[in-house]
């Protein structure tokens, strides 16, 4: 009889990476639906591209660098579908499997794999083709149009139902806020997110857009800011740990994100924003420690 034996602390639990990631894929489906419904075929192919791409690339490195086989854990379908909900769905699908190869093999896997990269591997694979193919990221399609080109939500005004809903050009995942809440519900009910990330991120925007003279709900309604509040920023491996360092990094997320809207050269900041974030997690949480288990905090005396 053979004993393993391992470190402790030692916690049996039902949570699982799959477990988690399935929860993930759940609360996309909605946005996916929506994004689906409003562009037609080209944005199912688009996400079936990126997805596929993904899944396929992770399941080859690790079949060529001889380690075990970990693509049922649906960490790598979660980062493909990530990456084709925020590509317009005129996006060609060469790029869009581009896109998630390099997530999936520079980002994740050339810094050790799933709980080692340092920085969101759907938004650096949408910065790599955001720089290399401008032209190609920012063909924004109308719903219900076939490929006719428009311009960028956050360039005109639209109607509050409008954006609610989706009836809006934009990129495949981000357009409709109502099925991006049912999602923000599902993964908050589940427990695979805090509320901590998502609220903050909202209240720095809010307040940034408010300071520079912005309609703060405008700033929130448009572009991909709330997609990326539910989804994006509250990536396990790239934000902080749980505590008010999580609230701290919500907050930077958002103000960079409209300053960056209104001062960059980009129409859109909230992947840099999140992206410049990631970098300064490792600073939180040095800054921020949280108390450890079974001390008690100092007393100061008079």
């Amino acid at each position: 009889m053979k004993f393993f034996v391992s470190n402790p602390p030692h916690v049996l639990s039902p949570v699982t990476t799959r477990r988690l990631m399935l929860n993930v894929v759940l609360a996309l489906v909605p946005a996916a639906a929506m994004g689906v419904y409003n562009f037609g075929l080209p944005a199912l192919l688009v996400l079936l591209a990126s997805s596929a791409a993904a899944v396929l690339t992770e399941l080859l490195w690790q079949a060529c660098t001889h380690k075990p086989l970990r693509v049922d854990d649906l960490s790598a379908l979660v980062t493909g579908l990530l990456l084709g909900l925020t590509l317009p769905p005129s996006a060609p699908l060469w790029m869009a499997a581009a896109g998630a190869a390099f997530a999936i093999l520079v980002v994740k896997q050339f810094f050790g794999g799933i709980g080692c990269n340092f920085m969101n591997p759907a938004l650096a694979a949408r910065a790599m083709l955001l720089i290399s193919w401008p032209a190609a990221m920012s063909g924004y399609v109308s719903p219900g149009a076939d490929a006719v080109s428009s311009a960028t939500p956050l360039a005109q005004n639209f109607g509050w139902l409008d954006l609610f809903m989706g009836k809006i050009p934009g990129s495949i995942g981000e357009v409709s806020k109502l099925m991006i809440l049912a999602g923000l519900v599902w993964l908050l009910a589940t427990s695979t997110i805090s509320i901590r990330i998502p609220l903050s991120m909202l209240a720095g925007a809010c307040l940034t857009g408010w300071a520079l003279g912005a309609n703060p709900l405008g700033e929130v309604m448009s572009g991909g800011l709330l997609f990326a509040a539910v989804f994006m920023a509250t990536d396990y491996v790239t934000s902080p740990r749980p505590g008010p360092g999580q609230w701290l990094y919500g907050l930077g997320c958002g103000a960079l994100t409209i300053l960056m809207r209104h001062f960059g050269s980009y129409p859109e900041g909230v992947t840099f924003a999140i992206l410049t974030m990631n970098a300064l997690v490792p600073l939180i949480d040095h800054a921020i420690r949280p108390r450890i288990y079974g001390h008690k905090r100092r007393e100061r005396h008079a």
